[in-house]
C-alpha cells in the first residue's frame, strides 16, 4: 500500500511530501496507523547529512506512537486498535549473544534502525515515523497503555529509553546520588524518571534559567555548571551522573563529582569529539566513563510500563508537519521544552486537501 511521508533526498534538504511503499503485513507483522512521531536532534543531523554513510531519500522518526491498523497471522500480543510504540530499531539477528540476553540495540551484526537501516537479506532502505502509517515485526512493537497524552509518549521511545536504560544498568534508587548533565529533550527525561526511581538527583545545567525548571521535573538539587562555587559543592558526591549533552564539552569539569568507583555515562553523541580526557580524575578515584546506547525491547517495555503506573510523559511541544523545518532551526537554537511531537492528524488533513483539490 501507498504510504505518505516527508522526506529529504539529499543532505541539507528541506523536507517535502514523500511517497513510499510499505511492506504487505506478513504473519508476524504488526501495521501501525501512526498517531504521533517525536523529533530527535538525531533526525535533524541525518537530515543535515552531518554523519557518513546517511541514505537518501530518507524519511526520519524513532519515536512513534500509533493505533494497531492490522495483525498478521501469527501475531498474538497485538489486535487492531491496541495503542503501540516503536522505537529506534525494527530489526537484529535474534541470534547473537547481545540479542539472546534481551540487549538487541548491540546486536553482534547490527540492529535495523527505523529509518535509513538496511533491512536484512536486501538493499531497501527503512523509512521513519514522519509518515501516515508503518509495518513492524511484532517483536520489536512495544504496548503502549498510558491514558490520555499519547504525545507526550513517543519521546518516551527514544529520549525516555536512553535514559532509563543507564540508569538500571548502573542500579540508580532509593539511597544513590544521580547527577543529569544538561536539561533538554534527553536529560529532562533523565531527571524524571531517575527522581521516580527514587534517587536523589542533582541537575547540573548552563542556564541559570533552567534553574527552575529542573526543580519542578523533579531534580532535588541544581548546579549552575558556569558557577564554580556550585561544582566545587557536589564534588566526590555522585554516586552516578548521566551526561546527556550532544555537544563537544570539558569531560574532566563533571568526571570529578564522581565518588569513588562512581560512573559517568555518556549518551549524548557530539557531532565533534570531546576535548582531550585527563586520566588523573579517573585513577585518584577508580572512576569510569562509559557509554550507553538506548535500551532493548524488554527494557524498553519496562520502561514505558513503569511510566504507565506512574503517569510519566515527556514535556512536549504539538507541532504540525508542515512546521518541521521551523521545528528544526529551533531545534539547533535549543529553543524547546523539551521535544518537538509531530501531530500525524497533519499529514493526514494535508492529503486530505489536496484530495479535494
Amino acid at each position: 500500500m501507498s504510504t505518505k511521508a516527508y522526506a529529504a533526498h539529499s543532505a541539507g534538504q528541506k523536507l517535502a511530501p514523500f511517497a513510499l511503499q510499505r511492506r504487505a503485513v506478513g504473519p508476524e507483522d504488526v501495521r501501525i496507523d501512526i498517531l504521533h512521531c517525536g523529533v530527535c536532534h538525531s533526525d535533524l543531523h541525518t537530515v543535515r547529512g552531518d554523519w557518513p554513510g546517511i541514505r537518501f531519500p530518507v524519511v526520519p522518526g524513532h519515536e512513534i506512537v500509533g493505533r494497531v491498523a492490522a495483525v498478521g497471522d501469527s501475531v498474538s500480543r497485538f489486535r487492531p486498535g491496541d495503542i503501540a510504540g516503536v522505537g529506534c530499531m525494527v530489526g537484529s539477528c535474534l541470534r547473537c549473544d547481545s540479542c539472546c540476553e534481551g540487549l538487541e540495540q548491540y546486536c553482534d551484526h547490527g540492529f535495523v534502525q527505523t529509518y535509513g537501516g538496511n533491512i536484512f537479506g536486501g538493499g531497501e532502505t527503512t523509512y521513519g515515523g514522519y509518515a501516515t502509517d508503518i509495518v513492524v515485526d511484532q517483536r520489536f512493537v512495544l504496548s503502549v497503555t498510558h491514558k490520555g497524552d499519547l504525545a507526550g509518549v513517543a519521546p518516551l521511545l527514544c529520549a525516555g529509553i536512553t535514559c532509563w536504560s543507564p540508569l538500571r544498568r548502573w542500579r540508580a534508587g532509593p539511597g544513590s546520588r544521580v547527577g543529569v548533565v544538561g536539561i533538554g529533550g534527553l536529560g529532562h527525561m533523565g531527571v524524571k524518571l531517575a527522581a521516580a526511581l527514587g534517587a536523589h538527583v542533582v541537575a547540573f545545567t548552563s542556564s541559570e534559567g533552567k534553574r527552575r525548571e529542573a526543580l519542578s521535573l523533579g531534580a532535588h538539587e541544581v548546579a549552575v555548571s558556569r558557577y564554580p562555587e556550585e561544582m566545587r559543592a557536589h564534588a566526590n558526591s555522585l554516586d552516578l551522573l548521566l551526561d546527556t549533552v550532544a555537544a563537544p564539552h570539558d569531560l574532566d569539569t563533571y568526571s570529578q563529582l564522581l565518588k569513588r568507583d562512581g560512573t559517568m555515562v555518556l549518551v549524548g553523541i557530539p557531532e565533534r569529539p570531546h576535548p582531550p580526557i585527563g586520566v588523573v580524575n579517573l585513577i585518584i578515584k577508580r572512576r569510569a566513563i562509559a557509554g550507553s546506547a538506548f535500551g532493548g525491547i524488554a527494557e524498553t517495555q519496562e520502561m514505558l510500563d513503569f511510566c504507565a503506573e506512574r503517569n510519566i510523559t515527556a514535556d512536549v511541544e504539538p507541532i504540525s508537519i508542515q512546521d518541521v523545518e521551523t521545528a528544526y532551526e529551533r531545534l539547533q537554537r535549543s529553543d524547546v521544552r523539551y521535544r518537538f511531537v509531530i501531530d500525524i492528524a497533519s499529514l493526514r488533513d494535508e492529503l486530505l486537501h489536496a484530495w479535494r483539490s
